[in-house]
Order: structure tokens, then sequence, then C-alpha cells
């Protein structure tokens, strides 16, 4: 098992990538699907944007939780980071700069996105992570590179959450503002294992504002 995601189907709404003012990468759960992200695309941006959500091998980006020892996750984590990076590659080859990609996940699409916005740091449209966090067990000394530039990212998480504890919410809101990041970080206490129409009114303040 090289690549689990290499030659996994992207599913895609919208504008296409040639007409698109910009374009939003959504990363699904656990369990869930492509087509499942994609309707919250409905809700977040506009008809000018493309959408593309790609399906993980298996429904599951990696097999255990994202606390979990980095290469127990493997080669499945370096698989999809490495679909999540052709993506964007696609998205810029089409004429899209990379101050307007977006990219959003929930639960561990949301780990996915951004574990790879820190391990790939630049000036993106922006980071929007519903109940997600950095990868690696609790203690993890993390040591990212790169310069996010001021790019706005949104971590919003209920707490308690069942999957993902806040203080690697908050862990990662702290290490992303060191790379750079202009970080939003919203904690709903009691909050569900869901997106609350609160994210998604944070998530629409940033495709509005960024890149312009």
């Amino acid at each position: 098992m090289e690549s689990p995601h290499r030659n996994q189907p992207v599913v895609s709404r919208g504008s296409t990538l040639q007409s698109a003012s910009g374009a939003l990468i959504l990363l699904h759960g656990r369990g869930a699907s492509a087509e499942d992200i994609l309707s919250l695309g409905d809700e977040l941006g506009s008809a000018e944007f493309a959408y593309l959500a790609p399906q993980a091998a298996g429904h599951t980006w990696y097999p255990h939780s994202f606390l979990s020892p980095l290469e127990s996750n493997e080669p499945w984590l370096s698989s999809a980071l490495e679909l999540v990076g052709n993506i964007v590659e696609r998205v810029i080859a089409a004429g899209i700069a990379s101050d307007r990609i977006f990219i959003a996940g929930f639960s561990q699409g949301a780990c996915l996105a951004t574990e790879f916005v820190a391990r790939n740091a630049k000036k993106y449209g922006g980071l929007i992570a519903f109940t997600g966090g950095l990868l690696g067990p609790q203690g993890t000394t993390f040591r990212y590179s790169g310069d996010l530039q001021g790019m706005p990212c949104f971590l919003g998480s209920g707490d308690p959450d069942p999957h993902v504890p806040w203080w690697r919410v908050k862990e990662s809101a702290e290490e992303l503002t060191k790379l750079g990041a202009k970080v939003t970080l919203r904690h709903y206490p009691g909050m569900p294992h869901t997106i609350s129409e609160a994210e998604i009114a944070e998530a629409r303040r940033i495709l509005r504002s960024a890149g312009n």
C-alpha cells in the first residue's frame, strides 16, 4: 500500500477552474464522503468559486486517531497530504493564485487541512478548520517552517468534543500564529460534533475577505 489515496477521485461543483474567481478545497471527515462535504460549499461560498472535494480511500484519510504517533498513520497520512498538494498544484496551474485557494475541512478533514497548511506554509486564501487540529500525540514538539503571511485561519470546536480535545485546537492555533497566520479561535461549550451556524458565519467572513 504505497499511496492509498493516489488515484482517488476528486468531485467538483460550481465554476470551472478556468472561469472561477477562487477555489475551495473541502476535506470530508472519517466515514463521510466527498459528496457530503461538497454540500457545505453551498452554504459557504458563491457561484464564482470552484469547489473541489477529494474522496478518501475507504472513507478515511488515516486509520487511527490524529493524536496517535505519526508513524502509525502512515502511509495514509502522507498519501492524503500528497493528494491535497496535487489539487493545489492543479488549481494554480489553471491560473488561480494561491491566495485565492481556500482549504476547509470537518473533523478528520479539518485535521488534514490544518496539517497540510502547516507543512506547506505560504499565503493561501485561508484555512477553515471545523473541529480539528495538528497531528501528533500529546506533548508533541511541532517543527514547521514557512510563512503564512497574515493568511486568515478559523479554528472552531465544541468542548468537550468526543474526538478532538480543546487543548489541541488551541495548540494548533498557537502554531499557526507562529507561522504568521491571522487566527480566529472559537470555543463552543457543549456543541455536539457538528458544524454550527456560528462557524459557518466565520467561514463566510474568511471567504469574503481573504485574498483581496
